[in-house]
């Protein structure tokens, strides 16, 4: 039997944990008679699932007769890669040839007599707005990745009219804290900065235990075990599954090292090297400490309540600590405190 895990960025496994009260918050608000928010922003550290809700919540819509999804890349000009994408769905083909809608000039579909093509591709992705509503229908457009490029800025202006001009369109996009903050900053684009960031949780607990005991036939003890390894990070969950699943022994304990050096190679290393000096300052004190108490490890540090405040928010945006007890702080991120040891001795020596 072939593997159930997986250790690629952006795919599907299939064995994943769905985050149903996440996940249901976005498809109940996009579905509503009168929606509360047309645009939802998902992020959170890599590897977190990002990718993975977000295919989730597109291939829950595409079952619904009135629903359209439409994937484009941040990374070329986006109304064109939105334009194509539409005109390529059978449905809309044959709703723009109804209307002669003339896309020719932009290298879309074939011209009509007696109608003026359309030569810009905003004017373009206007008028196919206006038809796909002008049918019942609804569009939701993902991008996944998002960073603060020119081309997005464009798309996100544009957006911006569509939702003026009332046209059922959404959007649902992933992207790293500190992409989707520089984008929301955009003087020009105030509508993204209030639109709601959905910030991944980790997995749920009780599901993780439940998923690894039928997969591997062990008992409650080990699951939980395992499950306690991972954290609740996806990435981990994936991992320290694959790892075991195509260990000759199925023993936890001889996969740590290799689990260790996949956290550490796909993803720890490169939340270290974006690190200032005063947050790996931070999460030294709680590696070697083991401390929990905020006051604690401020004073520790020598450090203000203000100055503080400062980097422990930048960590939990970053998704490296846990804040959700009040007064309390620890790392977040499953086998961390291990990692960080080693790599402030070295960075010592």
């Amino acid at each position: 039997m072939q593997n159930p895990f997986t250790i690629s960025f952006g795919t599907t496994p299939t064995q994943y944990i769905s985050r149903l009260t996440q996940t249901n918050q976005i498809l109940e608000t996009f579905m509503a008679d009168t929606p509360a928010n047309h645009v939802y922003m998902l992020t959170g550290i890599r590897g977190c699932g990002k990718t993975v809700m977000m295919t989730e919540i597109s291939d829950r819509l595409r079952k619904e007769d009135n629903w359209i999804v439409a994937e484009i890349s941040p990374e070329r000009d986006m109304l064109e890669g939105l334009a194509a994408t539409l005109y390529a769905v059978p449905e809309l083909h044959v709703l723009f040839v109804k209307a002669k809608l003339d896309f020719s000039a932009l290298g879309l579909g074939a011209s009509f007599e007696n109608t003026a093509p359309i030569t810009d591709v905003e004017v373009a992705v206007n008028r196919m707005l206006e038809y796909i509503t002008k049918a019942g229908k609804r569009l939701l457009v993902t991008v996944d990745e998002v960073t603060n490029n020119p081309f997005l800025k464009v798309f996100a202006a544009s957006f911006q009219i569509y939702l003026r001009r009332n046209y059922q369109v959404y959007l649902l996009m992933t992207g790293l804290y500190d992409n989707l903050y520089d984008l929301q900053n955009e003087k020009s684009l105030t509508f993204l900065y209030r639109a709601p960031k959905v910030i991944l949780e980790p997995l749920n607990y009780t599901a993780i235990v439940a998923q690894y005991k039928k997969i591997f036939n062990i008992d409650s003890e080990k699951a939980e075990y395992m499950a306690k390894l991972t954290k609740g990070y996806s990435f981990a969950f994936q991992v320290l599954g694959y790892l075991l699943w195509d260990s000759e022994q199925k023993d936890v304990e001889a996969v740590l090292p290799q689990y260790d050096q996949y956290l550490e190679e796909y993803v720890y290393d490169k939340i270290w090297v974006e690190m200032s000096p005063t947050d790996k300052k931070v999460v030294a004190e709680l590696a070697f400490s083991g401390e929990t108490d905020v006051t604690k490890v401020r004073e520790a540090l020598s450090m203000t309540t203000s100055q503080f405040s400062v980097y422990r928010d930048r960590l939990k945006r970053k998704g490296v600590i846990n804040t959700a007890q009040y007064g309390r702080i620890s790392l977040l991120l499953p086998r961390f405190e291990e990692f960080v040891r080693v790599h402030i001795d070295l960075e010592n020596n």
